[in-house]
Order: C-alpha cells, then structure tokens, then sequence
C-alpha cells in the first residue's frame, strides 16, 4: 500500500515552516544590546573585496538552541552585524532529496502568502514582509540524499534609508 501524501497545506500546519521565528532578535539591534548570547564565526574573504567592506560585516552563531525550520534543526544559524547593527540572517538546512521539491515548493507558497513569489525559478524564492526580506534556493546535487535549503533574511529598512550612490560625473548623459 502506498504511503498516504501529505495535503498541500501541510506546510501551513507546521509553524517551523514560517521564516519569521527565525529573526530572533529585531533587525537594526546593536551587537551589544543583543539579547541572545553569540560567538563570532570566521570566515576567510576573498581579496578582492575592499577591506572597509569586510571589516564592517561580521556574523555570529548562537550559544544554545535556534527555531527549527521546515521541520528541521538548522545546519547552519549566523546572525550578521553591519557596522555592529543586525543586518543578516543566514540559515540552512538539509532537506531528504525525494522530499526537498515538494517541501520548498510548499513552504515558498506560504512565505509567499501564496501569491506570485517574486523569483521564477524553482529553486528559488524571494519575497518582502514589512521591513525583512526574504531569499531562498533549494540546492540540490545529483546523486546526494539531501538537498540543501539556504535562506538569507535581510533588513529592507535599512537598505531604504541609505542614500543612492550619486551619479558619475564622467558619465555620458
């Protein structure tokens, strides 16, 4: 006898499928107001960034327990301070390959509020809830048994507020 297969809305029943539990402290927090205690987490950059830019983006895993997502403990939970102000959330998880689709294609819908998701892909989805961004690709490598599910969430406020670069005045018009 077959397995029975999970109705579409599943996903919405499962509350680790919502990314929002995943900002667990507001976007724009000081590092040293952070009410979740951190470590800082190494990362080895490419030359070819410009040191002001490394130097002012540095992430940082929690000491103790993060929400599951999609029904899963997270692989990886980094919280990224720009200019010591909460920037960045970086999460993945892995995902059994003969379910990942399905699961993302169901959880892209609800962060979606099950409209157009802005990206077209299947392997992506992207999206806006108030001042949080949201951009997820499902990851998935032949003959491996899971796929990897990776989500950045990005403060939009932040981004908004920042004055446009001003044109180049040896620009043609």
């Amino acid at each position: 006898m077959p397995a029975a297969v999970p109705a579409q809305n599943d996903a919405a029943a499962d509350a680790s499928f919502d990314w929002h539990p995943l900002v667990m402290a507001p976007f724009g927090t000081r590092l040293v107001d952070s009410p979740i205690r951190l470590h800082e987490v190494l990362f080895f950059r490419e030359q070819s960034h410009g040191a002001a830019e490394t130097e002012s983006k540095d992430c940082y895993a929690v000491d103790g327990t993060v929400p599951a997502f999609v029904g899963r403990a997270p692989e990886e939970y980094l919280m990224c301070f720009e200019h010591d102000q909460l920037d960045r959330i970086e999460v993945s998880v892995r995902i059994e390959a003969e379910v990942a689709a399905r699961d993302f294609t169901r959880a892209c819908a609800l962060w979606s509020g099950n409209a157009q998701p802005l990206a077209k892909a299947d392997d992506a989805c992207e999206g806006r809830d108030g001042d949080a961004a949201f951009s997820a690709r499902l990851v998935v490598l032949p003959g491996e048994p899971t796929a990897e599910l990776h989500m950045t969430l990005s403060n939009t406020a932040k981004r908004e507020a920042e004055p446009a670069e001003p044109p180049d005045p040896q620009a043609p018009p």
